[in-house]
């Protein structure tokens, strides 16, 4: 059997799944599932829809193949996530007719912070997400199941070097702004035209040398006695700001 990496476990992030084009391989329920559950009821349909085996298995198989996850009794085996390229992103901004929005997040090591940007840039009209290839998470099962769907949505660029793809989105006239505990105040920013927001690791922020090539630095201001926010809650409030700055309210 394959990796826990090439799984999709619960139930809307499978719904999600078989409503795109990723290419699936079996659908997993678990023995005494409720198919007339309406969750359960679109999953089987949309199974048949593509001509896919549902295998009734017990819940110990699923525990195994989840990792012991919440898998809902709903697992799916997957090929591999396809990364996109920076031209998919570009060409995702043009077919959304908004000016592109990306997300740059700089060797982000938790699945679950992953999952969760993936989820709020669905929701707040991200164009695409550039990861490094390396000392950095991927696209898997976990990262899947927190995005709650949103993997399918939100293009992932995967690039050897984000020095030089930040480099080139300059020379396509991107605005890149990083996040630091010293620059502009985040609420000022004005996410209108094309741009690129850094979000950095965990622990140790943006690299220096990626630090060099951001045009504009932002900080979110904190009066508590942690000066540091989670990745994921960081990038959820600069995406939203980004999202207020081009829907101003009426």
């Amino acid at each position: 059997m394959k990796s826990n990496d090439d799984f999709v476990i619960g139930r809307h992030p499978a719904v999600a799944a078989l409503r795109s084009k990723q290419e699936i391989n079996k659908v997993f329920l678990q023995d005494g599932i409720k198919k007339t559950e309406p969750v359960v009821s679109e999953i089987i349909k949309l199974a048949k829809g593509r001509h896919l085996i549902v295998s009734m298995v017990p819940k110990a198989k699923l525990d195994l193949l989840s990792d012991h996850q919440n898998h809902q009794g709903v697992i799916l085996a997957i090929a591999a996530y396809r990364y996109a390229t920076l031209d998919d992103l570009f060409a995702n901004a043009q077919q959304k007719g908004t000016a592109p929005f990306f997300m740059i997040l700089d060797s982000i090591e938790d699945p679950h912070n992953l999952g969760s940007i993936m989820r709020t840039a669905d929701a707040s009209g991200v164009s695409g997400i550039i990861i490094p290839k390396h000392r950095a998470v991927g696209l898997t099962s976990t990262v899947a199941k927190t995005s709650a769907g949103a993997i399918e949505r939100v293009p992932v660029a995967r690039v050897t070097n984000l020095v030089q793809t930040v480099k080139e989105l300059k020379e396509r006239n991107v605005w890149v702004f990083g996040t630091d505990v010293n620059g502009t105040d985040y609420r000022k920013w004005n996410g209108n035209g094309a741009v690129a927001l850094i979000i950095g690791n965990e622990g140790k922020g943006i690299s220096p040398l990626l630090k060099k090539q951001v045009d504009e630095m932002l900080t979110i201001p904190m009066v508590g006695e942690l000066q540091s926010l989670n990745a994921s809650v960081a990038a959820g409030l600069l995406m939203y700001q980004c999202f207020n700055s081009r829907n101003p309210l009426a």
